[in-house]
């Protein structure tokens, strides 16, 4: 069903207008024609027909498609443009207002996307400036790759592509050459480019109902800019499909829309069209360069990504490629004051990749005592049957910590720290030095932080960073440094945490677990007997997190009464891991009663 769509907008009738005049106080090189708001005209500030002395190129067409074209005026790129109404080529008045206001004696070059409104308009604007004496070239940018040739005598969409002709010639114009090389290397430019566009919504018009056309689970392939319907309706598909369908319709040997062979040189854009999260589009640019490099046997000189020319609120994205030599992209890297170019986008294309650095006093250290032939010492066998004891403990409760996490939470305690606890069982036999109990510590945290995310995720990793800068202090390692360590650990994850005791989070175990656990071991208990009773204690202080009244985490926005139903996940995890970690310690030195 039709609807009227949602528009932070006050008369549909003046929304071109409006925008103009948010750009230009956005931008204080751009300003407007006095003829304003009939005569939509952007220009450059800095431009005096009576001391230009380059060629002024100017393009414009239907509002609705920004940042193009005004957005890209500015020195460097466009001269002028001018905005018709939404979807609508702008009048021949306007554009001969502009070709006025910016030409000098080198002329001026009209770059046209390929719409018949648009050629009309700017033909006959074209016409009447030539005959007031301006110098008037014309070049017209038709990229789609969607629809197969010919197409009569309409030819050709003008796409995104066009933007990428606007910023060679606004750059060769920059560099001071004549109208007609200016115009030369635009039409080389256009005749390099090939664009097609899917999306998986179409746009709402100011004041107009949207259409249903495209329903739920359907994308369209081959679309143009203006709300047109595309080449095909298909099913919905993941965007590495989309993407290598794309390539290769823009590619194919048999339309040959662009002169692009294995081999060549390219650029690639990926075009936003209004209603697409950056995040896709980068998921799609992620797709496109390493398929055009192994697949089409392609070098990708330069990626832009973003929205260049849109449609108004449409959900997809267009792909251009343009066959690039040296003199294109010196083009492409000049520089440029247009506000919307994206100027971080030059030069060579290093590796995508680089290694992670590791701390070379770490990584050095336990490289050389796992690359050595080495047998555990008492205390390392002890402490790699705690750590795998506890893993094991976490991943037999991912079930249960899940079940009460949903009822406080949002439900992935218990699978949150199964993955911690999975990466610590792989890791404990290839990446830890038993022997040295600090390091090894340390090691756990990073298993931790690989995989586990959120905010679990990191207070495990400081709890052990904080453990290992505690227990590095001493070569021997006793059931005193233990208990120092589990006390440094809390201190450092109340304190970044800003969580203490009586807030329902893993605290509450843990802080009364060291309290009892320092005070048996000050009394002169035996170990064993002194982490006997800490891990009762933390079990009691888990538990009593039912009657408190969350101050940290998921659990602030439940209900007290919900809370009261359950333990903290949390909580019951250290509890868990705590205790198992205890037992393993127990069976390795009293083996008989175990």
């Amino acid at each position: 069903m039709a609807y009227q769509g949602k528009k932070l907008i006050n008369d549909p009738d003046e929304v071109v207008t409006e925008f103009i005049e948010g750009l230009v106080e956005t931008y204080p090189g751009l300003q407007y024609l006095d003829g304003f708001p009939q005569i939509k005209v952007v220009l450059r500030a800095d431009v005096s027909i009576d001391t230009y002395n380059k060629v002024a190129v100017i393009s414009g067409g239907g509002s609705g498609h920004e940042p193009a074209q005004t957005g890209f005026v500015g020195e460097g790129m466009l001269t002028a443009a001018i905005s018709g109404d939404v979807f609508t080529s702008p009048p021949a008045t306007s554009i001969l207002a502009a070709i006025r206001a910016v030409t000098g004696p080198k002329g001026c070059l009209l770059i046209v996307t390929n719409y018949t409104g648009d050629r009309l308009n700017f033909g006959l604007a074209a016409e009447q400036a030539k005959s007031e004496g301006y110098k008037v070239e014309t070049v017209i940018v038709g990229d789609d790759c969607a629809l197969p040739p010919p197409r009569g005598i309409a030819g050709r969409r003008g796409l995104a592509g066009t933007i990428l002709v606007h910023k060679v010639a606004g750059a060769a114009a920059e560099a001071g050459l004549s109208l007609a090389d200016v115009a030369a290397e635009a039409k080389h430019a256009s005749e390099m480019v090939g664009t097609m566009g899917v999306a998986l919504s179409v746009c709402t018009l100011p004041g107009q109902v949207t259409s249903d056309r495209l329903g739920p689970g359907l994308m369209e392939l081959g679309l143009g800019i203006h709300g047109e319907p595309g080449a095909a309706v298909v099913d919905l598909q993941p965007v590495d499909i989309v993407v290598s369908h794309v390539l290769r319709q823009i590619l194919s040997p048999e339309t040959q829309y662009v002169p692009i062979r294995r081999g060549s040189r390219v650029v690639l854009m990926i075009n936003g069209l209004g209603g697409t999260p950056m995040m896709e589009l980068m998921i799609a640019t992620r797709k496109a360069v390493p398929e055009l490099q192994l697949e089409h046997g392609l070098a990708v000189e330069r990626v832009y990504t973003g929205s260049f020319m849109t449609s108004l609120d449409m959900a997809g994205f267009s792909i251009s490629i343009m066959r690039a030599d040296e003199a294109i992209l010196q083009r492409l890297d000049a520089p440029t004051k247009a506000p919307y170019w994206p100027v971080g986008v030059e030069g060579n294309r290093p590796p995508a990749k680089i290694p992670v650095p590791l701390p070379p006093s770490c990584s050095t250290r336990n490289d050389e005592i796992l690359s050595q032939p080495h047998k555990l010492t008492e205390q390392g066998c002890i402490l790699e049957a705690a750590i795998e004891a506890a893993a094991k403990e976490i991943i037999n409760l991912k079930d249960q910590l899940n079940e009460w996490d949903s009822k406080v939470g949002d439900g992935d305690c218990g699978t949150t720290m199964y993955r911690g606890a999975v990466a610590v069982l792989e890791d404990v036999k290839k990446r830890y030095p038993m022997n040295d109990a600090a390091e090894t510590v340390n090691e756990i945290g990073t298993s931790i932080r690989r995989v586990m995310g959120g905010t679990s995720g990191i207070l495990y990793d400081i709890f052990c960073k904080a453990a290992y800068a505690s227990l590095k202090r001493s070569s021997i390692i006793t059931a005193k440094q233990w208990s120092d360590a589990l006390e440094a650990s809390i201190a450092a994850v109340s304190k970044y945490g800003g969580a203490d005791a009586g807030y329902r989070t893993m605290l509450d175990a843990l802080i009364p677990a060291s309290a009892v656990l320092k005070e048996r071991l000050d009394a002169g208990d035996d170990p064993l007997t002194a982490f006997h009773l800490s891990s009762e204690a933390a079990l009691i202080g888990a538990e009593s997190t039912k009657h408190m009244q969350a101050q940290a985490g998921r659990s602030t926005y439940v209900a007290v009464d919900l809370l009261a139903l359950v333990p903290d996940p949390g909580a019951m995890a250290v509890t868990a891991w705590y205790k198992a970690a205890f037992l393993a310690v127990k069976s390795k030195l009293q083996p008989s009663e175990s």
